[in-house]
């Protein structure tokens, strides 16, 4: 991936997990006017929000594979994460079936 082919609004909208700061993030909402970012540190919930305008000015390292995002606490590093998924079908059995 680089900047010039894709966006941080396009990555976004197909990731299931986020790492913000190098904390692993399952909870983010991304609507169309901001991003909303949960994880617990410890004990500590963190929260992270960004604005539509702060995704689009974010660049991408190509070094680093990450997103810089600069939001009101100051600049963060992002990666955006796609989960494998499965399912419980066992292909074998509809085999055994016929």
């Amino acid at each position: 991936m680089t900047a010039d082919t894709a966006t941080l609004l396009k990555t976004l909208s197909t990731s299931d997990m986020l790492e913000i700061d190098g904390l692993h993030a399952f909870d983010f909402t991304l609507d169309d006017q901001h991003l909303l970012i949960e994880c617990m540190d410890g004990r500590v919930n963190k929260r992270w929000n960004f604005s539509l305008e702060q995704i689009n000015a974010a660049t991408f390292d190509q070094t680093l594979q990450s997103w810089t995002i600069t939001g009101d606490t100051g600049e963060h590093r992002l990666v955006c994460l796609s989960a494998f998924t499965g399912n419980n079908n066992d292909e074998d059995e509809a085999d055994d079936d016929a």
